[in-house]
């Protein structure tokens, strides 16, 4: 393993969460330039994080609920659309068959 690679700077820090007004103090290498004074009367270094186990959704079971329900009939209407076209092509096709089978129908009778 090579030496020195691991920082040896370790030092309370303050991690405060701004989103759920929560702090905690735990060992860090984070830089910083901002002071807090901890509940033991200490001053710490501070770190402001935007999310933490205090308000990530996975830690609190506030999760956003998904419009399944409207995704799914979106999809429904686009696939009934794509249906709608497809048959819409195939009787097209029908028709333009029904006209050149009718087309070579008169053209016999008439050489005959």
């Amino acid at each position: 393993m090579k030496k020195d690679l691991h920082p040896t700077t370790y030092r309370p820090v303050v991690f405060q969460d701004e989103a759920a007004d929560f702090a905690f103090l735990t060992q860090s290498t984070a830089q910083t330039n901002n002071t807090i004074k901890w509940e033991d009367g200490n001053e710490y270094p501070l770190v402001k994080v935007h999310i933490s186990s205090a308000s990530h959704p996975f830690f609190t079971g506030e999760e956003k609920i998904i419009d399944t329900e409207g995704r799914v009939d979106r999809f429904k209407a686009m696939f009934a659309a794509a249906e709608k076209r497809k048959a819409e092509l195939a009787n097209k096709a029908k028709k333009t068959a029904a006209r050149k089978t009718a087309k070579a129908d008169k053209a016999e009778k008439t050489e005959a």
